[in-house]
């Protein structure tokens, strides 16, 4: 009896590891059917994130979809910098660890910037130099 009261807890985590697990899958599949429409999306734990043309598309992940979606056109951005730790970075000579990680995005008239959450340097790095890339465009059309 007392080999079995050593595995209960070993039990316990299992079934708590594999609820965790399936809420995340949950998270991803709900993902999956947002990004559908998108013609470049990200998604992780903090955030997801989707581009269709010159619309930019973002929000926090949940087992139902997306919420607290925020659309911003990119032909009123003029200016996309990575943040790690609140201090902008070189995204030529990215660090390679940070607390928090953020894309901000900031409008031609200097009035509002916004953030979006990354967990990963190189992917907040890869999105920008898309995003600058594709303002660039924009503004030459």
């Amino acid at each position: 009896m007392g080999h079995g009261l050593l595995w209960l807890p070993l039990l316990a985590m299992f079934i708590v590891l594999a609820r965790l697990g399936w809420h995340e899958y949950r998270k991803i599949e709900a993902y999956r059917e947002w990004a559908q429409g998108f013609e470049r999306s990200k998604y992780d734990i903090l955030a997801v994130l989707g581009q269709r043309e010159t619309t930019l598309t973002w929000g926090t992940p949940t087992r139902s979809g997306p919420i607290g979606l925020k659309s911003l056109s990119l032909a009123t951005i003029d200016g996309v910098e990575v943040q790690v730790d609140q201090t902008a970075i070189d995204i030529g000579d990215p660090p390679q660890r940070g607390k928090t990680i953020t894309l901000v995005l900031t409008s031609q008239d200097q009035s509002s910037s916004y953030a979006i959450p990354f967990t990963e340097i190189p992917l907040a790095v890869e999105w920008c130099y898309f995003l600058r890339e594709y303002i660039g465009q924009l503004a030459i059309k």
